[in-house]
C-alpha cells in the first residue's frame, strides 16, 4: 500500500468522517429539549468523553502505524481472538454508515426535489421504496466504491473538496447568524433542567464517531508518527468546534420551539436570516457534502479493517488483494461498497435499525481500544511512543469508564435501548463471527503476536503468496529487512566470510540510532 496521505487529507478523512448529516435534521430537536447553550456545552462535555478515547487512539496509532488499527492494537495487547472480536464487533458499526449513507442520501434530496419519488415498488416496515429513489442511492454507492478502488489519494482528494465545502456553509451560517440573527431567538438559553441537558448528551457521542477511522489507514499516510496522533486530537476539536457552531448560529435564527417543528432546522434557519430560499438549499448541499464525507471516510476505514483481518489470515485470502495497478485494497472496497448498493432497497428504516446496532459496536471497541492501551503501558513500557497521551493509564481509564458509559445506554429501559429488530441485528452478527473466531489459533499477545498469527493461520485460506506477502507485516518491514540484508553483506566482504542472521541483527539494532529505526522496528 502506498503512502499517499498527508496532514490535511488525515484531517479531512476524519472531520468528514463524523460530521455526516445529523446536524442538519437534529439540531432543533437538541435546542427545544435543553436551550441554546444547554445543547451547546452537552456537546462540548459529549466531546469530553470522545476525546479521552481519542488520546489513546492517539498514542497507539503513532506507535504502532498499521493498516487495521484496532486490529492491531488488541492483537498486540490481548491476542488473536480478543483481537478478531473487535475488530469483527467494528466492522458492524463501519458497515452499517456506509449502508446508511446510501439511504440517506436519496432521502436529502428530496428537500430539494420533492418530486422525484417515481415508481412505488414495494414498502419495508411501513417505508415506501421507490424506483426513483433506489436510483440515486445504488449510482452514489457505485461511484463512491469506484473512487475507492482507484486509490486512496482520489478519496482523499474527494474529501478535502467536500469537507472544503462544509466549511464554507459554516462561514455561511455565521455570516447569517450576525445579518439575519437575533440574540433575543436565543432565549430560553437552558431549558429542560438536567434532563433536557442530559437527553442532548446521550445522542452526542453517536455524532462524533469517526476519528478512529485514520488508524485504518495508517500505513497510507505519509506523515511523522506524532503527527498522525496530534492529527487525530485535532479533527476531534474540530468537530466539538462544529457542533457548538451550529447549536449557537441557528438558535439565533428562529424560536426553539419554531425550529423544532422544522424537519430540516438548519436549512430553515439560514433561509429565514437571509430572506431567500436558495440560501436553504445551500444548507442542503452541505448536509449533501456531509454524507459523503461520511460516507467515504467510514468506507476508507472499513475496507482497511477487513483487508488487515485477511492479511493476518482471519478472513479468507480474498479479502486480503490489493489492486496490481493501485495498490489499494480493491477486493475489500468492493465487499464494503457492495453492502452501499443493496442498501436502498431495504428502505431507510431497516437501515436505522442497522445503525443503532452498529453504533454499540463502535462503542465496544472503544472500550477494547482503551483496554489495549493501558496494558501495553504496563506491559510495554519501553515501547516508543512518538505520541505520549497525558496522563497515561489514568486517562486509559476515564476512557474505559465513559465508553462503557454510553454503551449501557443501548440497554433496555435506556434512552437509547435498542429495539428488538436492532439486537436480532447484533445477534445474526455475532452468529456469522462465531464459525470465524472458533477456527482462529490462539495467539498470545506480544511485539509479535502477528507474525506468529501469520505463521499459524497462512497458508490457511489459499495458497501462500496469492495477495500481499504476509511475512513482512508492513513497508517498513521490508525496508528493515533490506538494510539487514545490506549490511550483513557488508560485513561479509570486510571479515571475508557470512555473518549470522541474528548476530547481524544484534549489531544492527546496536549500531544505529532509535530515531533512525523503521517504523516497525521503533514500535517493538
Amino acid at each position: 500500500m502506498d503512502q499517499v496521505l498527508g496532514r490535511w487529507d488525515v484531517l479531512a478523512v476524519a472531520f468528514g468522517a463524523m460530521i455526516g448529516f445529523g446536524w442538519i435534521v437534529l439540531t432543533g430537536e437538541f435546542l427545544d429539549r435543553a436551550g441554546t447553550l444547554g445543547a451547546a456545552l452537552a456537546f462540548v462535555a459529549g466531546g469530553l468523553v470522545v476525546a479521552f478515547v481519542a488520546f489513546t487512539y492517539a498514542e497507539l496509532v503513532a506507535a504502532l502505524p498499521h493498516v487495521g488499527g484496532e486490529h492491531s492494537y488488541v492483537l498486540r495487547s490481548m491476542g488473536s481472538r480478543a483481537s478478531f472480536f473487535c475488530s469483527w464487533t467494528l466492522v458492524l458499526g463501519y458497515v452499517s454508515v456506509v449502508a446508511f449513507e446510501a439511504v440517506a442520501l436519496p432521502q436529502t434530496l428530496l428537500y430539494i426535489f420533492p418530486d422525484m419519488l417515481v415508481g412505488k415498488m414495494y414498502s419495508v416496515a411501513g417505508y415506501d421504496v421507490y424506483t426513483s429513489w433506489v436510483a440515486v442511492g445504488v449510482v452514489a454507492a457505485v461511484v463512491m466504491t469506484w473512487l475507492n478502488v482507484v486509490g486512496a489519494r482520489p478519496a482523499a482528494v474527494f474529501q478535502t473538496v467536500a469537507v472544503l465545502f462544509l466549511a464554507a456553509v459554516g462561514v455561511v451560517l455565521v455570516a447569517g447568524a450576525f445579518v439575519g440573527g437575533d440574540v433575543a431567538n436565543m432565549e430560553p438559553l437552558f431549558d429542560g433542567g438536567w434532563g433536557g441537558f442530559l437527553s442532548v448528551l446521550v445522542a452526542t457521542p453517536f455524532l462524533f464517531v469517526g476519528f478512529d477511522v485514520i488508524p485504518q489507514s495508517a500505513e497510507e499516510i505519509s506523515l511523522p508518527y506524532k503527527k498522525i496522533g496530534e492529527a487525530l486530537i485535532v479533527s476531534v476539536l474540530l468537530a466539538i468546534s462544529w457542533y457548538v457552531m451550529i447549536m449557537l448560529t441557528t438558535s439565533s435564527s428562529m424560536h426553539a420551539v419554531d425550529l423544532a417543528h422544522s424537519e430540516l432546522a438548519v436549512a430553515d434557519a439560514v433561509t429565514k436570516m437571509f430572506g431567500h430560499p436558495a440560501w436553504g438549499t445551500l444548507l442542503v448541499l452541505g448536509g449533501v457534502a456531509g454524507i459523503l464525507t461520511s460516507w467515504n471516510g467510514f468506507l476508507i476505514g472499513a475496507s482497511r479493517l477487513v483487508y488487515a483481518l485477511a492479511r493476518s489470515g482471519m478472513l479468507p485470502e480474498w479479502f486480503g488483494r490489493l489492486h496490481p495497478r493501485y495498490r489499494t485494497p480493491a477486493n475489500a472496497v468492493v465487499f464494503i461498497g457492495a453492502t452501499s448498493v443493496l442498501a436502498p432497497f431495504f428502505g431507510r428504516k431497516t437501515l436505522v435499525w442497522l445503525v443503532d446496532a452498529g453504533g454499540l459496536s463502535i462503542v465496544v471497541a472503544w472500550i477494547m481500544v482503551a483496554l489495549a492501551f493501558i496494558i501495553l503501558r504496563r506491559r510495554e513500557p519501553e515501547m516508543e511512543r512518538p505520541f505520549r497521551t497525558p496522563g497515561g493509564v489514568v486517562t486509559g481509564g476515564i476512557a474505559i469508564a465513559l465508553a462503557s458509559g454510553v454503551a449501557v445506554l443501548f440497554m433496555p429501559g435506556m434512552p437509547a435501548a435498542l429495539t428488538g429488530p436492532e439486537w436480532a441485528i447484533v445477534a445474526v452478527w455475532s452468529v456469522f463471527g462465531i464459525p470465524l473466531l472458533l477456527r482462529i489459533p490462539h495467539v498470545t499477545g506480544g511485539p509479535d503476536a502477528e507474525h506468529r498469527l501469520i505463521e499459524a493461520t497462512h497458508p490457511a485460506w489459499g495458497e501462500k503468496g496469492v495477495h500481499e506477502p504476509p511475512a513482512p507485516i508492513t513497508r517498513f518491514h521490508e525496508e528493515h529487512d533490506a538494510a539487514l540484508h545490506e549490511e550483513a553483506m557488508q560485513r561479509m566482504d570486510d571479515d571475508g566470510g557470512p555473518v549470522a542472521p541474528d548476530e547481524g541483527h544484534r549489531r544492527h539494532r546496536s549500531r544505529r540510532p532509535r530515531r533512525d529505526r523503521p517504523r516497525s522496528e521503533r514500535s517493538s
